[in-house]
């Protein structure tokens, strides 16, 4: 290329190469991996490590960065990431195969999927960084475009909900998720087996107490025998609309409208399932 300018030849033959990126992408994915010191992991994103990205290189964003945290339950790193980079660590990251943002919550879908209960918790708190509180509920509630993405079209709590997971659900009903998915937390607590069925009817209970309007689901006595053995009599007369809800299942859906967060600091005798 004799056009070119010497110095632009340098910068050429100096710009990491597309195979060069994938392997220092994989070096820097490994050192998340073995929880290696967080000012080491900035070290190499900041200076060493590259992704290829639509023909060129370019550095790992922080939310990038903080997906591999979650993954590999790196708590420090996603803690120092979040308090550096705030709600931006926790934009959608572009998707590798179509170059599109795939919007959405993704970081809160694999901290859901994975289980990451502690690192779930530091990334709502942070969501009270947003201007505005419907500006929060709308990322809570929001679920991922792109088809490449994995649990694309579902919200976190969708997929918390799918996955029986009862500490995540709660986190993000607390934090001003919309407590849709009633019926799909009875159909799997329908499906469970019986190692399972006690994660999937707390996060029934969870969305019990947060829906803002009784429910009525009078095709439940289809099966009567069915659901009153799964729900407890009392429960299942309230969701057909045949009687009031249980005492206790009132007197704690008040607690979690007015005051969310203490839900989750109740004694045992007042948590979910004792009012079936």
């Amino acid at each position: 290329m004799p056009w070119l300018l010497s110095s632009q030849l340098q910068q050429l033959s100096s710009c990491p190469s597309e195979r060069q990126c994938e392997r220092t992408a994989f070096s820097f994915y490994c050192a998340v991996r073995e929880l290696q010191p967080v000012w080491l992991l900035e070290d190499m994103r900041r200076m060493e490590v590259f992704c290829w990205d639509d023909g060129r290189p370019r550095a790992f964003s922080a939310s990038e960065a903080l997906q591999y945290a979650v993954v590999h339950d790196h708590q420090d790193y996603a803690r120092y990431l979040l308090n550096r980079y705030s709600v931006s660590a926790l934009s959608a990251p572009r998707c590798n195969f179509c170059c599109c943002r795939s919007g959405g919550a993704p970081h809160l879908c694999v901290a859901v999927r994975y289980n990451r209960v502690s690192i779930l918790a530091m990334m709502v708190e942070v969501l009270k960084d947003y201007d505005t509180e419907s500006a929060r509920r709308d990322y809570l509630d929001s679920c991922g475009r792109c088809a490449h993405v994995a649990d694309a079209g579902k919200t976190p709590l969708q997929l918390a909900v799918e996955l029986s997971r009862p500490d995540c659900l709660l986190l993000l009903l607390v934090h001003g998720a919309p407590p849709h998915g009633l019926d799909a937390a009875l159909q799997r607590l329908d499906s469970s087996a019986a190692a399972e069925r006690r994660d999937a009817q707390r996060c029934l209970d969870f969305l019990l107490l947060f829906l803002p309007e009784a429910p009525t689901l009078r095709r439940l006595q289809d099966e009567t025998q069915r659901w009153q053995s799964l729900l407890g009599n009392e429960v299942f007369s309230w969701l057909c609309g045949l009687a009031p809800p249980p005492l206790l299942l009132q007197a704690l859906r008040t607690l979690a409208r007015s005051v969310p967060a203490q839900i989750s600091h109740l004694p045992a005798l007042l948590q979910p399932l004792s009012w079936t």
